[in-house]
């Protein structure tokens, strides 16, 4: 029986240079950086208040060559924020690409891009 999503396998062609996208840009923090010096290298990162689910970075090209058969896409992702506006805003300003605000039967929800033109969601959380 399945408990919990442990981690996403995001696919990348430079691992630092995402790596550095999610901290800087996203305010995420570095939980490992296991295997540093090897091909098979594999950064997890992760909100920086916590979370039970993390992203795992992998060499795209490496997981190629290992596994032929997995499917090298983008997952798509949907962030919740309580700090909806300001985050948008801040994207903005620092000049990352963000669609703009659209309502849809769930709630408030922008996209953006990382330094690699993959798109990401961010809904505005309804907790209040």
């Amino acid at each position: 029986m399945i408990q919990k999503v442990g981690q996403i396998m995001v696919y990348v062609n430079d691992q630092d240079k995402a790596a550095q996208f999610w901290t800087e840009i996203m305010g995420f923090r570095i939980i490992a950086d296991r295997d540093k010096e090897e091909e098979h290298r594999g950064i997890e990162i992760g909100p920086a208040n916590g979370a039970e689910t993390s992203i795992m970075l992998y060499n795209k090209d490496f997981v190629a060559r290992m596994s032929p058969g997995v499917t090298l896409g983008t997952p798509s992702l949907m962030f919740i924020s309580d700090q909806f506006d300001q985050l948008h805003a801040n994207l903005k300003e620092k000049e990352i690409k963000v669609g703009d605000i659209v309502q849809l039967p769930g709630g408030r929800v922008f996209n953006f891009a990382d330094f690699e033109d993959n798109y990401f969601a961010v809904m505005e959380s309804n907790e209040a």
